[in-house]
């Protein structure tokens, strides 16, 4: 069980890591810093580990993203809200596309609307709603989600997804 625990623990890291080196590649939209790799790591995450590490990668990977001035304090409600839901959906559907699916609506539904007081009351934005970081955290999700259905489909397909996490709970 320990070894279980570890192996998981190892590749959380290690997504944690990749999501922080791809936010370099990032843009901003309307006030946010999107960065698509996240979410793509959010989808992998989900699919390969689960719910509570897909979280736990998606806080790990903000917080290290903020300490280096890579992000902004909007990369913990969309990044763990995505997460969150692509990890829940999966878990409990077993399909790729609810993954997908709980990602974009994760991130850009809930985590756009849970920026909004994050935005007004922590970083004093004046020009803030409660719909101001939907369409922006939209367009980060649809691309990084986009990534991983090219990443996860062929993964699928070929059975190597199934070895990956058959490997990890071994």
């Amino acid at each position: 069980m320990e070894k279980i625990k570890l192996k998981k623990l190892v590749l959380t890291a290690v997504f944690a890591a990749v999501a922080v080196v791809g936010s370099l590649f990032s843009f901003p939209v309307f006030g946010s810093k999107c960065a698509p790799v996240q979410h793509l790591i959010n989808v992998l995450c989900a699919v390969i580990l689960g719910p509570g590490y897909g979280v736990a990668a998606a806080f790990v990977s903000s917080l290290i993203r903020n300490l280096l001035g890579l992000g902004t304090l909007l990369a913990f409600p969309g990044s763990m809200c995505g997460a969150l839901l692509a990890g829940l959906l999966y878990h409990y559907i077993k399909k790729l596309p609810a993954a997908y699916i709980g990602e974009v609506f994760g991130t850009a539904v809930i985590g756009g609307m849970l920026s909004y007081p994050v935005a007004a009351f922590i970083m004093g934005s004046k020009g803030a709603a409660l719909f101001t970081f939907v369409v922006p955290f939209l367009i980060s999700t649809a691309g990084g989600t986009l990534l991983a259905v090219l990443i996860t489909v062929p993964l699928k397909q070929t059975g190597v997804l199934d070895k990956i996490k058959s490997e990890l709970n071994s």
